[in-house]
């Protein structure tokens, strides 16, 4: 079994507020969650306003499967929201 996890950090230019980024937040959530089965959570940057980062996390049987999911989760990240994206890493765990 592999646990994939994809970090991706965030960058909100028009945020004024937290309450503008969680609206931005939810809506990436919703999109990828909609589209793949993979928990999402904000894992850092909590307090500000324009800066987040996203851990996405999927497992499966095997290695390439979590790597097409994590290269499926970017490519909506890219596709929908490019002026959000930052950087990214990517980490596999063999369980």
């Amino acid at each position: 079994m592999v646990l994939g996890v994809l970090k991706v950090e965030l960058f909100f230019a028009h945020s004024n507020s937290l309450k503008e980024k969680r609206k931005y937040l939810r809506s990436i959530k919703e999109k990828v969650r909609n589209s793949l089965n993979v928990a999402v959570g904000e894992t850092d940057y909590q307090d500000l306003w324009q800066r987040s980062e996203l851990s996405f996390a999927c497992i499966s049987n095997d290695t390439k499967n979590a790597q097409e999911v994590l290269q499926d989760i970017l490519n909506i990240l890219t596709k929908h929201y490019p002026e959000f994206v930052v950087s990214f890493s990517k980490e596999f765990l063999s369980l």
